[in-house]
């Protein structure tokens, strides 16, 4: 079995997975986040059925 290594995440928002046909509010708020210089991406969490944009930086 291979080796992995859990790295800490902290969630900056979550979102239902069902939003609008088109719509990508999470994509969307992970994008504003990076473009301010939060290293942020968007994660599906099966058992909630959210998106969640998470960065690996502890924020404040």
């Amino acid at each position: 079995m291979p080796a992995t290594t859990e790295q800490a995440r902290t969630v900056l928002e979550r979102f239902p997975a069902g939003a609008p046909r088109g719509s990508w509010p999470a994509e969307e708020y992970a994008a504003a986040q990076r473009a301010q210089g939060t290293p942020a991406q968007v994660v599906m969490d099966l058992l909630s059925d959210q998106f969640l944009v998470v960065t690996g930086t502890t924020t404040q």
